[in-house]
């Protein structure tokens, strides 16, 4: 595993090792002592061509995430909604896959979301602290202040991300993570 630094302050690529035969392959996702993080909390998701979740986080009891696709391929995106940070309010974007072996570790107090491009796409992720429904919030997709480029025009987005704040709302709100 390698860690490449980002311009985002914390956010990281991890490159794994996918050490393939004429058997399959494996592949070493997590190393403690490569990524030193404490994780409590692990979940995995499935998702279907052209689906789009997120942007959400946490507003008390902030998660950091550590993202892998173990099939498939998405565009995952994030935005530094940390209040102090030099690129807050901006959105980082990268593909993430089963073939590229590239994970996401995302500080807390970023916004998530995720775009699937194949038929099915199978996400796991380690998280630093417990979801806490109470404390969810987000950020809508198709915000124009952000004008984020995403692969298609219709997604299927489920009526709660259709409801999320713009940045301006959030800004108000909350002014910050």
């Amino acid at each position: 595993m390698k860690i490449k630094k980002t311009k985002f302050k914390g956010l990281l690529i991890i490159k794994q090792k996918d050490n393939k035969d004429n058997r399959g392959s494996l592949r070493e996702t997590f190393n403690k002592k490569i990524l030193k993080k404490k994780f409590v909390f692990e979940y995995c998701t499935t998702s279907k061509k052209n689906v789009l979740r997120g942007f959400h986080f946490q507003t008390k009891f902030k998660q950091s995430k550590y993202v892998n696709v173990v099939k498939g391929r998405i565009l995952d995106v994030v935005i530094d909604l940390r209040r102090t940070s030099k690129t807050f309010g901006k959105f980082f974007k990268i593909i993430l896959s089963k073939h590229n072996s590239l994970g996401l570790y995302i500080p807390a107090g970023f916004a998530h979301a995720y775009y699937s491009y194949n038929e099915e796409n199978i996400i796991y992720y380690k998280l630093d602290n417990y979801y806490s429904p109470k404390f969810e919030s987000g950020i809508i997709y198709n915000d124009p202040t952000l004008a984020i480029k995403w692969p298609k025009k219709k997604m299927k987005v489920s009526k709660k991300d259709k409801k999320l704040l713009t940045i301006k709302e959030f800004k108000k709100k909350f002014k910050g993570l």
